[in-house]
């Protein structure tokens, strides 16, 4: 007898405990998720100074259920960790839309306050009101704010003058801040952060997919510009088309998700026998003062089911965060 085939029994028997509880030849992971349980959360004693602790990763909300139409359970694909993080971003930016202009500085609103302070009395400026509650400084000349950036640990500077930005006035800003690191010393402007649970979300609306971002649709549209400039910038899988400030919306090529995973089987079967990316609208929508919805459109005659939809919004909603 062959004397690799007298294992042969053995290896079958080691191949066969390796194999998948319930159904299947490998572990079923979808049913760690469907049994998994919530752990209590931790309690920091009450002396705790509540400025010094916030959550260092913070795990986002799911919305809408994860049951597709045959009713098993299936996880949610995660966000592309490379989802608007491929250029390194500057510490301090300028966002546009129409006449209107400010700075986005990749600090949090506390870290930023004082050093706004020191920017107006290093400048001279005749300061008549200074309100941290609000993030405001009056000045004879302008009118200088910060609040929460659309993006967590992001801020809005702002100099307005009768309510339209002062150039000359930004571009000195731009500069000042520029010579600071993201490691600028914080403060506290508690007042001035947005509360965790006021962050944009993904929600379903019957077959609908949509973002729902609790910011006005300017601030929202100008850092969507930003960032889609940023990373829709690779040929036949993601690209930037269009930009349109008066309608609120965007243009892009998108290979979507069904697309990416066509087998060859399927390729070899179809009209066409490689993958393709297609059109897509982006469309930013008022819902209110201070709430706006982002949809995706199918702009093409390819076929862009809920679930492209989905994955999609996911990854633009990423560029956000």
């Amino acid at each position: 007898m062959n004397s690799a085939l007298k294992w042969l029994p053995l290896l079958v028997a080691i191949a066969l405990a390796g194999c998948a509880r319930d159904s299947g030849y490998y572990h079923d992971r979808n049913l760690d998720y469907a049994e998994a349980r919530t752990a209590p959360s931790l309690t920091l004693p009450e002396t705790r100074d509540p400025q010094r602790y916030r959550d260092a990763m913070p795990v986002p909300q799911a919305a809408g259920e994860f049951d597709p139409p045959d009713g098993r359970f299936r996880a949610p694909s995660p966000q592309a960790l490379g989802a608007g993080r491929a250029v390194e971003r500057e510490f301090v930016e300028r966002r546009t839309i129409g006449r209107d202009a400010w700075l986005v500085v990749a600090a949090d609103p506390g870290s930023v306050w004082p050093r706004l302070e020191d920017f107006a009395r290093s400048r001279g400026l005749s300061i008549q009101v200074s309100d941290s509650s609000r993030g405001v400084i009056e000045t004879g000349q302008a009118r200088l704010s910060v609040r929460q950036g659309l993006r967590a640990g992001d801020s809005e500077v702002r100099c307005d003058q009768a309510g339209a930005p002062v150039g000359a006035c930004l571009d000195a800003l731009e500069e000042y801040f520029g010579a600071f690191s993201a490691t600028a010393s914080a403060s506290s402007l508690a007042a001035q952060r947005l509360a965790g649970d006021a962050r944009l979300s993904l929600a379903q609306r019957g077959d609908e997919w949509r973002v729902e971002i609790p910011l006005d649709i300017d601030r929202t549209w100008a850092e969507l510009d930003h960032q889609l400039r940023q990373d829709f910038t690779v040929e036949e899988r993601r690209e930037l088309l269009e930009s349109d400030p008066a309608g609120h919306a965007f243009l892009i090529s998108y290979m979507t998700v069904t697309e990416r995973n066509r087998n060859p089987l399927q390729i070899v079967f179809s009209p066409d026998v490689r993958q393709m990316h297609q059109q897509i609208r982006l469309v930013l929508e008022a819902v209110g003062p201070e709430q706006t919805v982002l949809r995706a459109e199918n702009a093409s005659e390819r076929g862009f089911s809920p679930e492209d939809q989905r994955e999609l919004l996911e990854r633009v909603a990423g560029l956000l965060r």
